[in-house]
């Protein structure tokens, strides 16, 4: 028993040694590294695309290409300056072309991915489309999933311990199963709020007017069809969300500047 007891407390002694700090000041545990979510991502984001790329997916429309570029440079020119170490990120973006899908995305690293479906059924202005990438980025920014992989592996370590202790092996089995579904779960409410809340910072920072952000969760929440957006599936919208974005908009409003020229940062898409 009392080996049991200090393997329990080796584990707990990780997780707390793990953790780390995310740019609003939240304590992050981290089991996982940044730069093993960014490698890990690299490759899953090519796995992805090339069979996109082969079936002719992949939006080449000159005009819509043009649009997200020109925001998503002037967004990651404002996720630089206020992250520098991440101007080192093979930044990039493909439009995806799925119009029944309502989806974007940023894994770790800055590869990213806009759903034709997002811009055909929610009609953004380039105010709200800043929201939507802003967003993402800001996931990204905040080393959410490396977050999200090591929560998950926390959990597995953590019942593992309490089932050798308790002597039930169907517990660690239990356990790998919730990790593994953990990484593609949405991200927790707290995480959220802080994307929000980076995300409109880097948008009003660009030049996009930050009340777009309320308005465009309004518009996700009112399209019908075939059910609620998928976007909705990973970033759960609410009242109460719309609320706290309205809220957030006199943080923001120092930040937007309108009208003046706002440096871009290349990047591939």
């Amino acid at each position: 028993m009392r080996f049991y007891k200090i393997l329990f407390v080796v584990v707990i002694s990780v997780v707390m040694a793990s953790c780390v700090t995310s740019p609003t000041g939240r304590r992050q545990l981290m089991l996982v590294s940044e730069q093993q979510a960014i490698s890990e991502s690299a490759l899953a984001y090519v796995q992805v695309m090339e069979p996109l790329e082969q079936q002719g997916k992949l939006n080449r429309n000159p005009s819509l290409n043009r649009r997200v570029k020109r925001i998503t440079e002037r967004l990651v020119h404002e996720a630089v300056r206020l992250r520098p170490d991440t101007a080192d990120w093979q930044w990039s973006i493909r439009i995806i072309e799925s119009p029944e899908t309502i989806n974007a995305w940023c894994m770790a690293g800055g590869k990213m991915a806009l759903y034709t479906g997002l811009i055909d059924q929610i009609q953004p202005t380039n105010d709200e489309l800043a929201q939507v990438i802003g967003h993402e980025i800001a996931h990204a920014l905040a080393n959410h999933t490396a977050e999200k992989m090591s929560v998950a592996l926390a959990g597995s370590l953590g019942v593992l311990a309490i089932s050798i202790i308790s002597d039930k092996p169907g517990s660690a089995a239990a356990a790998s199963v919730a990790a593994t579904l953990a990484v593609t779960l949405p991200n927790s409410r707290t995480a959220e709020r802080e994307a929000d809340e980076i995300g409109m910072r880097l948008a009003a920072s660009a030049g996009y007017d930050p009340s777009a952000a309320a308005t465009l969760w309004q518009k996700m929440g009112s399209v019908g069809g075939n059910g609620p957006p998928q976007f909705l599936s990973t970033h759960p919208s609410s009242q109460k969300r719309q609320q706290t974005l309205r809220a957030m908009e006199a943080r923001m409003i120092g930040y937007y500047q309108p009208g003046i020229h706002h440096p871009r940062y290349p990047i591939d898409l």
